[in-house]
């Protein structure tokens, strides 16, 4: 099974990246959305047109997270028996945050993440994965978008193909940094419940 997913970009690349994943919400309800890239089922309208750069693709097969979980940020329980376990959600000087966590299969059957993708056909390269994440800041009023590569595929675990009961994987996403000042949002996933998650500083 070949996961595809990086760690590292440039901060020039994922400045390019990041306005094109940044939407802003229109109303102060939409913490369960879920959705991916241009489909925004809160409403939301972009806060910068979509630019045409992304980071340049690197072939990363096989590449994990790096960070050990010694904390539990947030716990999702969802359809399935699936259960996702965020243990860090970090800011990078490089302008973005990346999430790492824990997927676990407490089902009794095999589960592939079809949905955690997404709808945004833009997506489909990414395959089975966690590229429908979206980081809200209520706040704000932002979205934060999963970031990609040249070829569409996104900046997070790839490959989330027959999990098998009560099978874990790692799990990371990369997304555009919030301001600064912003140390809370809420972490969605499709068809899993938000969970509010604390951004540090890495």
């Amino acid at each position: 099974m070949r996961e595809r997913g990086t760690m590292r970009r440039t901060v020039t690349t994922l400045a390019a990246c990041a306005a094109a994943a940044v939407f802003t919400l229109t109303g102060c309800g939409g913490g369960s959305g879920g959705g991916s890239g241009g489909t925004d089922k809160a409403g939301a309208t972009p806060s910068a047109p979509a630019g045409s750069s992304a980071p340049a693709a690197t072939d990363t097969a096989g590449a994990t997270p790096s960070a050990t979980p010694t904390q539990v940020l947030a716990q999702i329980k969802g359809d399935s028996g699936m259960e996702v376990v965020i243990n860090s959600a970090v800011r990078d000087s490089g302008g973005f945050v990346t999430v790492q966590g824990t997927l676990t299969n407490q089902g009794d059957q095999p589960f592939t993440a079809s949905y955690w993708r997404g709808t945004e056909m833009a997506l489909v390269p990414s395959g089975p994965s966690v590229a429908g994440a979206v980081l809200v800041d209520e706040a704000g009023k932002k979205r934060y978008y999963v970031l990609r590569d040249t070829d569409g595929t996104c900046l997070c675990t790839t490959g989330l193909l027959l999990i098998q009961p009560q099978e874990s994987r790692p799990f990371f996403a990369q997304f555009p940094a919030p301001p600064a000042g912003t140390t809370q949002v809420d972490f969605e996933l499709p068809t899993m419940p938000p969970a509010k998650i604390t951004i540090s500083q890495g």
